[in-house]
């Protein structure tokens, strides 16, 4: 693979044949559109860039925030060599050979190296190691740029040894900046056509261009190319020309969203029945996601969040979940709704989450548990003489129960279960506290 410098259009004057979304690209800090929690004068990434001290960092954000235009600019202000790499096709071959050179570039001239790997998530464990002990070394400063989580797809080591910053998503103020900058720029954008815009045409293109400054340009190029000339000469960008210059973009459902996204609905499970419903039908409909993804979620947060509060959720969720197998979507939406809206408007509960986790800390602290004798097997002849008697059958005492050790004599008396009042709950700890002596009688 032939490696060379991010950009060369910033020492070009020629724009001929260059999209205006390229030719438009910000140049400079001062032209960057959005991200000001980190680029805002004063901020410490922007002194970074300002100062040419740049170590290693991973950008992390949604498509057409500005990731890859961010490394243009530290690519025209640093003096280090600054090389790309794109990890869709780049092999552990092409990183030791950024490597080499930058190990002769340190050894013979003093000169640093940054490393500019976009979709750094596409690299595999063996290519992230490889470029882990440069980055230690400082041989090599890496910036990495992904729209999905660094945490589920980048090395541990690498991640530790570089300064992440999140960029946000642009919304449609950001959109417009571009466009009117594009409208007015004789040098590099459409400033020397005689174009009328409409300001329902370019709100409805920043609308659509859901943030991705590209998107809009690109929108605003091929209506302002495709409209004729009215009699007087203008070009006129009307609403009607932004809606044919414009589609709805296609919603790309990554890994990171859709953990996102049926994080939402879990949390959403807890405390509104309008939000769960509505992000199982976007992750469905929209984004394409399994809805069995979403049934076995909501069968956990029917143990996890309600529980013995109303032990029926499981059963609508579970049930749900055979209805969706034997009947299929979109049938099935009807079932799953049902379930998830029963769950939602049940009493909540995570009792049952709360006697789990006390338990398997219990098991965690003991390295071998010795079954009481009273509770050991007794079905073979000659128990009695090993010791295994003593237990006391519930069912032959008043209320069907009786006090007696259950756990391992190390244990002692713990407590993993506490009932709320929540819903039936509230039955099983007025049961417990019978029981426990703790009822007041």
């Amino acid at each position: 693979m032939e490696m060379d410098d991010l950009f060369s259009y910033g020492a070009q004057s020629d724009t001929s044949g260059r999209l205006l979304a390229d030719r438009m690209r910000p140049r400079t800090l001062d032209e960057y559109i959005g991200q000001e929690h980190i680029l805002a004068p004063g901020k410490q990434l922007r002194r970074a860039i300002e100062a040419d001290r740049i170590g290693s960092m991973l950008l992390y954000g949604p498509p057409g925030c500005g990731k890859t235009t961010l490394a243009n600019i530290i690519a025209n202000h640093t003096q280090a060599e600054f090389t790309r790499l794109n990890a869709v096709d780049a092999s552990v071959k092409d990183v030791r050979a950024v490597i080499d050179r930058a190990r002769d570039l340190k050894s013979m001239y003093g000169r640093r190296t940054i490393l500019f790997l976009d979709e750094v998530h596409r690299f595999n464990t063996a290519q992230q190691d490889a470029l882990l002990p440069s980055v230690e070394q400082g041989v090599i400063s890496l910036i990495g740029a992904t729209t999905e989580n660094p945490f589920h797809h980048v090395n541990r080591a690498l991640l530790s040894r570089s300064t992440l910053y999140q960029l946000q998503p642009l919304d449609e103020r950001h959109v417009m900046i571009a466009l009117r900058r594009a409208l007015a720029d004789r040098e590099r954008g459409l400033g020397d056509l005689p174009i009328d815009a409409e300001e329902q045409a370019l709100a409805h293109i920043a609308q659509v261009a859901a943030g991705d400054i590209r998107r809009g340009l690109n929108a605003l190029e091929l209506a302002a190319l495709t409209t004729p000339p009215d009699p007087s000469g203008r070009i006129v960008i009307t609403l009607e020309v932004a809606e044919e210059s414009v589609r709805q973009p296609t919603i790309k459902a990554d890994r990171s969203t859709q953990y996102d996204v049926l994080s939402a609905f879990h949390k959403s499970v807890r405390g509104s029945s309008d939000a769960a419903l509505f992000w199982f039908l976007y992750a469905v409909d929209r984004l394409g996601m399994d809805p069995m993804t979403f049934l076995r979620r909501l069968i956990v947060a029917c143990s996890e969040d309600i529980g013995l509060a109303n032990p029926q959720a499981m059963v609508q969720a579970v049930a749900a979940m055979d209805a969706y197998h034997k009947i299929g979507m979109p049938e099935a939406k009807y079932n799953i709704a049902q379930a998830i809206l029963f769950a939602v408007e049940s009493p909540k509960s995570n009792a049952v989450a709360v006697a789990l986790s006390r338990g398997q800390a219990a098991v965690e602290r003991l390295t071998q548990a010795e079954v009481p004798m009273h509770l050991r097997d007794t079905h073979y002849a000659g128990a009695e003489q090993l010791g295994h008697k003593g237990y006391k059958y519930p069912h032959d005492y008043p209320g069907h129960y009786v006090e007696q050790q259950y756990y391992p004599e190390a244990l002692g008396n713990l407590h993993l279960y506490d009932a709320t009042e929540q819903g039936t709950e509230g039955k099983i700890r007025q049961n417990q506290l019978r029981r426990r002596g703790m009822d007041g009688k």
